[in-house]
């Protein structure tokens, strides 16, 4: 019974301690996202790309190597991940070309995050060697983070990668074909408005909005109903490397 009373007191006095440290890994991140270093523009999409929840929801803390694939030239989460990553003492590394994914040390990175890219990586065919490049960078027990355009279930890539859109199962296929785990999913970054039936595309909704000067041969009233959709309907997965 001694040990016993011993071992509850220990794990209460150290609940404090546990707990302002979670304390703390929220706070930078909510700081990361809150930051006014962000542009305008980013925060502006704060509330369709949920970015707080959803780098909660794929396991960011501190001290964590990132490896975030094709951020572009904006950069929508480098801006919120590489400043995160210099306060909580970890690193972030930007990969641009499947070239420099290479160069990338095996079993380095904690978590790799890939944001809409899939589609076009089918278009080239590329989407096994890429999968299987980030399943080499990971460390054993790491994530693969995964924001992608969603297609209907059953939807043939061939099909629909043009338009920006693949299924999940197409994704969870060509994770699983290269060792991941598929350990989550929600619904986080759901649009039920967008139904994929676009003249131009993914790219006709927000925030790209392609229209008449982009030749997409839209009218005002288009335009206006496109923009009520807001941006797309996105499949938001956790999966992670076998230890």
């Amino acid at each position: 019974m001694r040990l016993t009373a011993l071992a509850a007191l220990a794990v209460a006095l150290s609940l404090p301690v546990a707990a302002g440290a979670q304390a703390q890994e929220d706070a930078a991140l909510r700081a990361a996202v809150a930051s006014e270093s962000r542009p305008a523009a980013d925060r502006a999409r704060d509330g369709a790309r949920h970015p707080y929840d959803s780098l909660t929801f794929w396991g960011l803390k501190p001290g964590l190597t990132v490896v975030e694939i094709q951020p572009g030239a904006g950069g929508w989460w480098r801006n919120i991940l590489e400043p995160y990553a210099a306060a909580t003492g970890g690193s972030y590394v930007a990969v641009n070309r499947a070239a420099d994914l290479e160069a990338v040390p095996a079993g380095s990175a904690d978590m790799v995050l890939v944001a809409r890219a899939f589609h076009n990586w089918h278009g080239a065919g590329r989407t096994d060697a890429m999968m299987s490049g980030f399943f080499a960078a990971l460390k054993p027990g790491g994530v693969l983070a995964v924001e992608q355009h969603r297609a209907a279930d059953g939807a043939d890539p061939d099909a629909t990668a043009s338009t920006g859109y693949v299924s999940e199962a197409y994704v969870i296929a060509a994770a699983q074909k290269a060792g991941f785990v598929l350990e989550d999913r929600t619904e986080l970054n759901a649009n039920p408005r967008d139904d994929r039936d676009h003249a131009c595309g993914v790219w006709t909704l927000p925030p790209t909005r392609r229209g008449p000067e982009q030749g997409c041969q839209i009218t005002p009233q288009q335009r206006a109903e496109y923009d009520a959709v807001g941006e797309s309907d996105r499949m938001t997965l956790r999966f992670r490397k076998p230890s």
